[in-house]
């Protein structure tokens, strides 16, 4: 726009010189245009400070990148490992690069412009810079996390600290904000407005925060504090014309529920504590105490009948001489996990494999079963033949060295990997008897067991936990844990409900192999009971 202001003022004085050339026949007339050329100068000046000031600033960013991404490039997965990282990138590239692109196309700067739009149509959308978002919100609640340990990058295990700004704590409040989830809103405007008081350098007022806030706050039903943060939001922003409005209304409110609280007897309310929203997760509580490793009902009395051996599968011939070690996990339902089942080399032969097929995870819906995305499952997954490469048949068939179960009629071996705040809401792997058409097209019979890889540490986060007995298991990588979930009645055994944990810090990969029951019949024989 400068550019063009200047133009025009360049095009005005030209226009005064053709159409007015009796300027030099009176000195009063060409005082006029010394005020012009002032004016001239001054836009000239104003020009070439924006310009320096833009330089100034494209600098900044770049020396602020090239660092950032010397460090990311270094260690990709660990650095995205920590979630506000992730979260960072998302917003980086969905909003700040186009910040950035507004900037530049001030000015002249075709090379630049024409790589960013090739680049583009690789950047992160609005979906995923939210996603990512509510990745952060999702693991402040199930870990318990305030908004200032977020703020700061004070998480366990974190290998690359980083902070949030007084913008990325303002957006993460915003974002909750739209999807009308004022419990987040409230708390992290009340971080934007701290660290804002701090002294932070920041282009978000104070005013904005309290304007979100206030209403969040009265929407979590606490009348009062909204009408003392609207009343602090007006004295920031006498002008704030909305704000005047809501502390009226605010004030009626408080007055008639006063009015009514006295006619009924009652009490002044103390201050409200917020709470989170009920779920339509029924065990979300127990769930995300065992994802905190609270509640796990190990007892004394069970951990005695835990033990370690060496499995080698009834002397297998290829068990025999290389028997793999066996460690009881819990038992009932009996779930044992398998150490040095993976070596580091199939590991990434596999991650290698499925990165260039990675895509949203699927359930499937229980009444059609068709695969679908769902909101409470966040990974990628891929899908390997056996045949596709001699590890995904090795690791196939060691599979069923070690459960001595058919594979023929198992699903292919899934690769999945999760990514920030990456989850799975409890659920069952097999089909309950409302949803008899889930596996039916597969022509194979429910899932009889599962065979679950490891295949990555994670620094925090993670586990997979069953909320019904109260298990946790954390991954350890190249280890491996198997279950059933059918008894041999064939009946679904509904304790193996389980789930995977947020992943906290770290990027967690895993390979299921589900097992089904056609071609069993001689290896894990029927029983008219329900027993393991």
């Amino acid at each position: 726009m400068k550019h063009w202001a200047l133009f025009l003022l360049l095009a005005n004085w030209c226009y005064v010189q053709e159409t007015q050339a009796e300027f030099f026949t009176s000195i009063g007339q060409m005082t006029d245009l010394i005020y012009t050329e002032k004016d001239l100068v001054k836009s000239l000046k104003e020009y070439i400070k924006a310009e320096e000031t833009k330089l100034t600033a494209i600098k900044s960013w770049a020396e602020k990148l090239d660092q950032l991404t010397h460090t990311s490039t270094s260690d990709p997965e660990g650095y995205l490992g920590h979630p506000v990282n992730a979260y960072k990138l998302m917003k980086r590239l969905n909003t700040d690069w186009l910040k950035l692109e507004s900037l530049v196309l001030q000015h002249t700067s075709d090379g630049f412009i024409a790589n960013l739009s090739i680049q583009r149509q690789y950047f992160p959308t609005d979906e995923d810079e939210n996603g990512a978002a509510k990745a952060l919100l999702r693991l402040q609640d199930t870990y318990r996390l305030d908004s200032e340990s977020i703020s700061k990058g004070r998480l366990p295990g974190v290998q690359h600290a980083v902070s949030l700004t007084v913008e990325d704590c303002f957006e993460l409040g915003r974002i909750a904000y739209n999807d009308g989830d004022y419990y987040h809103t409230v708390l992290w405007m009340q971080q934007t407005i701290k660290q804002l008081d701090e002294g932070e350098d920041s282009v978000i007022t104070t005013a904005e925060a309290l304007d979100y806030l206030s209403y969040s706050v009265y929407q979590m039903g606490d009348l009062s504090h909204a009408v003392d943060l609207t009343k602090q939001l007006v004295a920031v922003d006498p002008t704030h014309s909305r704000a005047k409005s809501n502390l009226r209304y605010f004030e009626n409110l408080m007055n008639e529920e006063r009015q009514a609280d006295q006619s009924a007897g009652e009490s002044e309310s103390k201050e409200r504590v917020y709470e989170r929203p009920d779920s339509y997760l029924h065990e979300r509580d127990a769930y995300e105490s065992l994802c905190r490793g609270e509640g796990i009902k190990m007892t004394t009395r069970r951990q005695r009948r835990l033990f370690c051996r060496y499995h080698n599968n009834n002397n297998h011939p290829r068990l025999i001489i290389a028997p793999f070690k066996e460690e009881d996990e819990w038992d009932s339902p009996h779930i044992v996990r398998y150490y040095e089942l993976l070596s580091n080399a199939e590991i990434e032969r596999i991650k290698e494999l499925s990165k260039p097929r990675l895509a949203r995870a699927t359930v499937r819906d229980p009444k059609t079963g068709v695969l679908t995305v769902a909101n409470y499952r966040v990974s990628k997954s891929a899908w390997l033949e056996d045949d596709e490469d001699p590890v995904v048949n090795r690791v196939n068939r060691r599979i069923g060295d070690i459960t001595g179960l058919e594979m023929e009629t198992a699903e292919l071996l899934q690769v999945a990997n999760y990514g920030v705040g990456g989850q799975y809401e409890p659920h069952f792997d097999f089909s309950r008897k409302d949803e008899p058409d889930a596996f039916k097209e597969l022509g194979t019979g429910n899932r009889l067991a599962t065979f679950l890889n490891y295949m990555s540490d994670v620094p925090a986060g993670g586990a997979t936990v069953f909320p019904d007995f109260g298990a946790a298991i954390y991954p350890k990588k190249g280890t491996a844990v198997f279950w059933y979930n059918l008894f041999r009645s064939g009946e679904g055994d509904y304790r193996t409900r389980h789930a995977a944990c947020p992943v906290l810090v770290g990027s967690k990969w895993v390979s299921n192999k589900w097992i089904h029951e056609r071609g069993q019949e001689f290896k894990r024989p029927c029983g008219l009971t329900e027993v393991d």
